[in-house]
């Protein structure tokens, strides 16, 4: 062959580590370890003991290759030969378990290539698959003769997986959903953190709440310096509440199982990016059966043997059958509802809702549960029974004030 042709994969420098050695001035070599340590270049003024020094050092391997970051590689072709040869054409693939990708900068060949003259290239490419990957380097090029030569060099590397991401799903009452993600670092290297956040889908608006308000200004729970060891894992947690316009369709909210996604941003060593974000994250549609009672509002604490006011929202969840709804309220030993037990509620047509404003007494102190609610539908005949609705904190008179 004519040409020479080379592949370096393009990383950071890391900062040079060596191996303190020292012993007390008792000893035999007496201050002869410290005073080489301090006139060691590569060690830290002042810090000698310390392994990690201030000077970089170039990579002396492949290194490991993690999802969501760039691999970046420089080609160069090098004529070895005192001929001048013509119609150089180089080309670089990706190969993974599923595509082909063309990382070549140009299509276009190269007129001539002079002795001891080369062509570089540098490619980049967001990994986005876990696996092998195998870099296909070719080259096609004409001798001063004529003849159309060509040969091939492949480069095969694992591309590993640097987060491991669980996720949890918690349905509220008030059609409020809670996503915990839970991140764990997988590599053997720090993370800082630069980015977590979810993209929610159309139906959802989004609250993070991974900050605290100190005097006036939002400061990460997980404080000022957001990195993520390696084995660590750390948990984010986000609000989903349902947009206004789809808020009052009960039958659509309900069905909808598609969350939004997780967007990722992290970086390593001296400052190397990596961005992942997630597949559409599912959850299981939560079970409301026919008709559904949540509690709109409802005082914290109260005092004893005090009327109080709730406000209750009954949903009819089918999408095809009215309801004729009936309201009875049955006291407990501690709860007495305030007013009259078996009046209409009237007709609930499909997917729509309506308010009801209730009273109520404890005569008992301490945490109390607002039970005893039944809709009766009296077009089946069917009666559904609502306890534990809530929880009030009761006291009296006296402690509130």
């Amino acid at each position: 062959y004519f040409l020479i042709f080379a592949v370096m994969r393009l990383t950071k420098p890391t900062l040079f580590t060596n191996i303190p050695v020292t012993c007390e001035e008792r000893d035999l070599p007496g201050n002869l370890f410290n005073q080489l340590m301090k006139h060691d270049p590569s060690t830290v003024k002042g810090a000698e003991t310390l392994m990690l020094g201030e000077m970089l050092t170039l990579p002396q391997n492949f290194g490991n290759i993690f999802l969501g970051e760039t691999f970046s590689s420089y080609i160069s072709v090098h004529n070895d030969s005192n001929q001048v040869v013509k119609d150089i054409l180089v080309k670089a693939d990706l190969q993974t378990s599923s595509q082909r990708l063309n990382l070549s900068a140009s299509s276009a060949a190269v007129a001539e290539l002079k002795p001891d003259c080369c062509i570089d290239d540098v490619i980049h490419h967001e990994v986005k698959e876990i696996g092998t990957h195998i870099l296909v380097c070719a080259v096609s090029y004409t001798t001063q003769t004529g003849e159309k030569m060509y040969f091939r060099k492949f480069f095969k590397f694992q591309v590993l997986k640097p987060l491991d991401v669980k996720t949890k799903f918690y349905n509220a009452e008030t059609d409020e959903v809670f996503l915990e993600a839970q991140i764990q670092n997988i590599t053997t290297s720090p993370m800082f953190m630069e980015k977590v956040s979810l993209e929610p889908s159309m139906m959802y608006n989004v609250a993070e709440l991974n900050t605290v308000d100190r005097s006036g200004e939002s400061e990460s729970t997980f404080g000022s310096r957001t990195y993520l060891q390696p084995m660590d894992t750390r948990q984010y947690l986000y609000c989903l509440k349902p947009k206004q316009e789809f808020a009052e369709k009960a039958g659509v909210i309900k069905g909808v199982t598609v969350i939004g996604k997780l967007d990722i941003v992290w970086k390593t060593n001296l400052g190397e990016r990596g961005r992942l974000q997630t597949s559409q994250l599912q959850r299981m549609a939560p079970g409301y059966g026919d008709v559904r009672l949540s509690l709109k509002t409802i005082p914290d604490t109260v005092n004893l043997e005090e009327p109080f006011d709730i406000t209750c929202k009954i949903t009819n969840c089918s999408s095809e059958r009215t309801m004729d709804l009936v309201l009875e309220m049955c006291n407990s030993n501690s709860i007495h509802w305030c007013g009259v037990s078996g009046r209409q509620l009237g007709k609930l047509h499909p997917s729509s809702s309506l308010h009801l404003a209730l009273t109520l007494l404890s005569s008992v102190q301490g945490l109390q549960s607002v039970s005893g609610l039944r809709l009766t539908d009296t077009f089946l005949k069917r009666t559904y029974e609502y306890d534990d609705i809530a929880q009030v904190c009761v006291v009296s008179s006296e402690v509130k004030q």
